[in-house]
């Protein structure tokens, strides 16, 4: 692969990563998530945390001099999301690997310039 096409693959990756991560946040953050997020029995500021975590990282990965750090905080913030899925037996953490895998090679690929 070439250097033009590795750099647009990873912009591919940051844009498509940023946009679904956002839109699914927005709906996260949204008074009528609170009712299925209660079922979890975990508290409500929770969520909020997550999903406005989220909202910040994918505005800050989608503005180019702050791409890396939007990467990383996004990486953080799927990290405690897997954490609270474990510690409340919730195994369903496969698709939360792979974001935080696609923020990885972000901030990475970023990091470097290609």
């Amino acid at each position: 692969m070439t250097e033009s096409h590795t750099k647009t693959a990873l912009t591919v990756l940051q844009w498509t990563l940023g946009i679904v991560i956002l839109i699914e946040a927005i709906l996260f953050v949204m008074p009528n998530a609170r009712h299925g997020f209660a079922q979890t029995h975990m508290p409500d500021a929770l969520r909020l945390v997550l999903g406005w975590g989220e909202i910040a990282g994918c505005v800050l990965m989608l503005i180019p001099r702050t791409t890396v750090r939007g990467a990383w905080l996004l990486a953080g913030i799927f990290s405690l999301a897997i954490l609270t899925h474990l510690l409340h037996s919730m195994y369903n953490v496969g698709g939360l690997v792979v974001y935080i895998a696609a923020a990885w090679v972000i901030a990475a690929a970023q990091g470097q310039k290609l």
